[in-house]
């Protein structure tokens, strides 16, 4: 009999505390929509430390790190979940990728942007954070292909003309760098030439002496052929 009262113990407590989680996610997730970063921030916490695999709580707990201008905290939080997150993972991953971004690591950020890209392939903005990321790194084709399927996917996007005149001045760049690339490789093969033409000059200049100059001197061949005798006087 004690052992059943002991048993039913357990599961109360139990419930009592995973109650007790959800009551403070239930509260950080109300703070964290009424933007109260700084008072969602407790209740996120104490979940989280109650429930080590409470995805959403992590996520949550990320975003108001990263309100409250505390990005490697955002980023260890981030990082804790990312390998159970489930069916959060495009979401912990496009996070993690956008904390990276602001810290000016985009390489990083990128990494975490194709991670999220790979648990959701048409999850839209994760491929806009790695086009961003990409013409900071100066990735500039693989920027504008990430731009392009981020309007495929969001086709009403408010972002379309800023993005469409991006990659309008990004292809103007290569066009006018593929000019610049004839140019340079038209004005070497111009000097190329000059200097050949140069060197032909020198070099017709100086046959045209050295055949001049062949009635003061026979060659070695007629020393050397040479069969008559001398006499002194």
């Amino acid at each position: 009999m004690k052992k059943m009262y002991f048993f039913a113990g357990c599961i109360l407590l139990y419930a009592a505390a995973g109650g007790f989680a959800q009551s403070n996610f239930n509260k950080g997730e109300e703070l964290l929509m009424q933007n109260k970063p700084k008072e969602a921030l407790p209740y996120l916490e104490n979940s989280v430390a109650d429930d080590s695999a409470h995805a959403q709580a992590f996520l949550y707990l990320g975003i108001v790190y990263e309100q409250l201008d505390r990005p490697d905290e955002a980023i260890a939080a981030y990082r804790k979940i990312l390998p159970r997150a489930g069916n959060l993972s495009a979401y912990v991953a496009s996070n993690l990728g956008n904390a990276y971004y602001r810290k000016g690591s985009p390489a990083q950020a990128e990494q975490f942007y194709s991670q999220a890209i790979d648990s959701d392939p048409v999850y839209a903005s994760a491929y806009l954070g790695r086009a961003n990321s990409r013409v900071k790194s100066g990735s500039l084709r693989a920027a504008v292909v990430d731009y392009e399927l981020y309007l495929s996917l969001e086709p009403g996007s408010a972002k379309r003309p800023q993005i469409e005149r991006l990659i309008a001045f990004i292809r103007e760049e290569f066009a006018a760098e593929e000019r610049r690339k004839l140019l340079a490789e038209e004005a070497a093969r111009a000097e190329a030439e000059r200097k050949q033409r140069l060197l032909e000059e020198v070099s017709a200049s100086l046959q045209s002496a050295a055949e001049g100059s062949q009635g003061l001197s026979t060659g070695a061949e007629d020393v050397l052929g040479y069969e008559g005798e001398f006499e002194l006087e």
